[in-house]
C-alpha cells in the first residue's frame, strides 16, 4: 500500500493537444502535459513535437525544471518531441517502459503498413548520458506522483483500440504492454493522467486502485482510445465512471468526439474541457 504523502499545491498545464485555445499556442494530434509538484516538476509525453517548445516558453514552462521525463508509450504522437525535451531538460531521468523502443505499425484504411513509431526512439544510443528507468512495475517517479508500470489485461470488453502490430507485415498484433499512466495519491483522493489507455482505461484504474487501496477518485485526465470504441465499451466505460464518481474529469486526444460528448453529457457537473494551454489545480481548488 502506498503511503500519502503531503505536497505542495500541485499543478497541471497542457502543453500538447489537438485542439488549442489562447494567442499565440499550437495545437497538434498529440498528448504533452507539465505536473509541477511545487518542489518538483514532470513532463509526461512530449506530443508530436511541433507544439511542445513553443507552447511551453508561451506557457512560462521552462522545460530545462524538468525532474523527469515519462513516457506513455511509443507511439509518435507521444515520443516525437522527444529529442527537444531530452535537449532542453539533460539532466531529467527519463522513464518507459522496455516495450516503447519498439517498431510499431497500425493498419492503414486501405490495408497499408502504417509506421507510426520513430526513428529516434529505436536508436541503439538512445538515453545515453542520462539516467534512464525502464519500468514494468509502479514506481515512484518523484515524490508524491507514481508511474503504473505495466498494466494488466483484467477485463475482456476494452482492446488496445485499434489494429496495432509490431511487424511491417501486420501478422504480429501489438500488445501494447508500453503503455502506462502517471497517479497522485492525495488527501483528497487520486487523480490519474492517461496517455492514450491503450490498456484500457477502466483496467487502469483497477490496476491503480491495487496500489492505493481504492481511493476516491478526485481528477481524471488525458486520452482514452474509445475514438473507434464499440458502442457497448462505451456504454460499459460511462457505467465504470457512474460507480467509481470522479470529482473531474477531461477526456482528451484520442478519446473521440462520440465518447467525449457522452462522457460530457452524462457527468456535465465533472466535466473539465481539455486543450492546449490548459491549466489545472490537482489540489480540488478551481481550475484556470
Amino acid at each position: 500500500m502506498l503511503v500519502i504523502v503531503e505536497t505542495e499545491m500541485t499543478s497541471l498545464t497542457i502543453l500538447s493537444e489537438n485542439t488549442v485555445r489562447g494567442a499565440g499556442l499550437l495545437g497538434e494530434h498529440g498528448f504533452s502535459c507539465w505536473l509541477d509538484t511545487g518542489t518538483h516538476r514532470v513532463l509526461f509525453d512530449t506530443g508530436q513535437g511541433m507544439a511542445l517548445e513553443k507552447n511551453a516558453a508561451k506557457l512560462g514552462i521552462d522545460l530545462g525544471q524538468a525532474d523527469a521525463i515519462v513516457l506513455s508509450h511509443g507511439h509518435y504522437d507521444h515520443v516525437s518531441g522527444l529529442p527537444c525535451a531530452l535537449e532542453a531538460a539533460a539532466e531529467a531521468v527519463l522513464w518507459f517502459h522496455p516495450a516503447t523502443t519498439g517498431r510499431k505499425f497500425i493498419r492503414s484504411p486501405n490495408g497499408a503498413a502504417l509506421r507510426i513509431s520513430t526513428d529516434f526512439m529505436e536508436r541503439e544510443d538512445f538515453g545515453k548520458d542520462r539516467i534512464v528507468r525502464r519500468v514494468t512495475e509502479p514506481a515512484e517517479v518523484v515524490r508524491g506522483v507514481w508511474v503504473t508500470g505495466g498494466i494488466p489485461r483484467t477485463n475482456n470488453f476494452e482492446d488496445v483500440g485499434g489494429p496495432f502490430f509490431l511487424d511491417e507485415e501486420l501478422t504480429i498484433p501489438d500488445p501494447m504492454a508500453d503503455d502506462m499512466a502517471l497517479f497522485l495519491p492525495g488527501r483528497e483522493g487520486l487523480s490519474v493522467i492517461f496517455g492514450c489507455a491503450h490498456a484500457g482505461g477502466v483496467k487502469t484504474l483497477d490496476h491503480i486502485f491495487r496500489q492505493t487501496g481504492n481511493l476516491p477518485l478526485h481528477t481524471l485526465i488525458g486520452g482514452l482510445h474509445l475514438a473507434t470504441a464499440s458502442p457497448e465499451r462505451i456504454d460499459r466505460t460511462a457505467a465504470a465512471l457512474r460507480t467509481l464518481a470522479p470529482r473531474r474529469m477531461g477526456f482528451c486526444h484520442c478519446t473521440g468526439p462520440l465518447a467525449v460528448h457522452r462522457i460530457w453529457n452524462e457527468f456535465p457537473e465533472a466535466f473539465l474541457e481539455i486543450h492546449a494551454g490548459k491549466r489545472i489545480i490537482l489540489s480540488g481548488k478551481k481550475t484556470a
